[in-house]
């Protein structure tokens, strides 16, 4: 492409600036396989059984001077004459001497159910599971709780027997799926405790078995990796910004006015700062629930912006000088991917946008939100095949133009064959680092 900033730069310098980026992944790499921990962490916590008989909305602990009354098994005898609705399930986070982190960044939760089969109390196909679930927080050990979040929730409850349906295999264990339960988008407490009831009535948590107990498995981001990845991004982002800065300087000095192509490349630079502007420093300070939220729409922005841009690096070495520098030649890729990014946009404010008011809230607790939320993601995928099928044609056609333009360069001058074919191999080398780039972005989404 004629005149473009990215096209005039010489082989050498092509080569050196691969090396230099390439030099840089290899050091980000070795950053995250040799200095940084694990990304996550998981914790089981078995639940204390506490005995709320007032059915207070006090907070029941599970350890410590104040714990509440408890059961170590529903086949005690003081079990038998507690009715289903006076157990509180309780779980305090973290495990005793040890302190939750902002440094955690996030914090999951998932449910794991053991449930003992009975002939007379079997798991119903089916079956929903309604979760009265509570969670409070403190930072110190002697203050009072401040309850944070309380939900009614249901979640389905998938169960296998791997043994015949017999009496003598009573008390044997169901399989059951891990049950999807809380997501904090912000640790900044240092303690927290879960008080969650499984209610009983006549139509309400009937057909779930006989429970036995219930686990809670935490999971949170290590501190650890989240120290080297705020690091990394701190070092990276004034980099990505000057670099910016003056690859724009250096169009708006030109006598032209900057082309379609240079314009889309500013426009990945800028989604490039703003993917990686540290502003997790702020949240270690404040309790910023929607951080997750926000680097889901920071990548979403970038994912973008790099497939037009790739779309457009293609389209600009493929049309002819009277369709270059239009945008919209481009419509109907364009559109794919604003498309394709609406619609997972829409799809993850439904999911972790509830989450700001409710973490216990989930899209796939219901069969009719299931359907929806898989329906958005094939949608989306649809749309991600249509683009790299149209992406991959591009490529197609723009090197079979360079081989019509090698077979031109034997009937030129000397000086004019050297010059295009500097720019044939520049626009070829070029054309398939986006290419294998666009495969290793798309293996890396899935």
């Amino acid at each position: 492409m004629a005149g473009a900033i990215i096209e005039n730069m010489s082989t050498k310098k092509l080569v050196i600036l691969g090396f230099f980026i390439l030099l840089f992944q290899i050091l980000s790499a070795m950053v995250g396989a040799f200095i940084a921990p694990s990304p996550t962490s998981a914790i089981r916590y078995l639940a204390t059984k506490c005995i709320n008989r007032h059915r207070t909305l006090g907070w029941l602990m599970p350890w410590g001077s104040n714990r509440c009354q408890q059961i170590h098994s529903f086949d005690e005898p003081l079990a038998k004459i507690v009715d289903a609705n006076d157990i509180v399930f309780a779980v305090h986070v973290p495990l005793p001497h040890m302190e939750m982190s902002p440094w955690f960044h996030y914090m999951l939760a998932v449910l794991q159910f053991d449930i003992a089969f009975k002939m007379i109390n079997p798991i119903e196909d089916d079956v929903i599971i309604t979760i009265d679930a509570r969670l409070a927080h403190r930072d110190d050990l002697k203050s009072e709780w401040s309850t944070k979040f309380h939900s009614v929730e249901q979640r389905p409850l998938k169960c296998t027997f791997e043994v015949a349906k017999a009496y003598e295999n009573e008390g044997r264990f169901y399989q059951c799926d891990p049950v999807p339960f809380m997501e904090l988008g912000s640790v900044a407490h240092k303690y927290f405790l879960i008080n969650l009831r499984l209610p009983v009535n006549d139509t309400v948590n009937v057909g779930i078995g006989d429970i036995k107990d219930v686990h809670v498995v935490g999971i949170h981001q290590n501190g650890g990796f989240t120290k080297v990845w705020i690091s990394m991004k701190t070092v990276f982002t004034p980099w990505i910004s000057v670099e910016t800065v003056w690859y724009w300087r250096r169009i708006s000095l030109m006598a032209r006015p900057p082309v379609l192509l240079e314009k889309v490349i500013f426009a990945l630079g800028i989604s490039m700062t703003f993917l990686n502007v540290p502003v997790e420093w702020l949240s270690l300070g404040f309790e910023w629930t929607w951080m997750l939220l926000y680097e889901d729409v920071q990548q979403g922005v970038f994912y973008s912006t790099l497939f037009c841009f790739w779309i457009i690096f293609c389209g600009e070495h493929l049309m002819d000088q009277s369709r270059r520098n239009r945008l919209s030649a481009y419509w109907w890729q364009l559109g794919l991917v604003v498309f394709g990014s609406s619609v997972l946009l829409i799809f993850d404010l439904s999911e972790r946008g509830a989450h700001l008011t409710n973490p216990f809230y989930s899209v796939w607790a219901s069969e009719t939100g299931t359907r929806v939320a898989i329906t958005f993601i094939i949608v989306a995928g649809i749309s991600v095949c249509l683009y790299f099928l149209s992406l991959c044609g591009m490529v197609l056609c723009v090197f079979r133009n360079i081989g019509g333009k090698m077979q031109q360069l034997p009937a030129m001058p000397e000086a004019k064959r050297r010059h295009y074919k500097v720019q044939v191999f520049d626009a070829g080398y070029s054309s398939m680092c986006s290419h294998d780039c666009h495969l290793l972005h798309l293996k890396s989404s899935q």
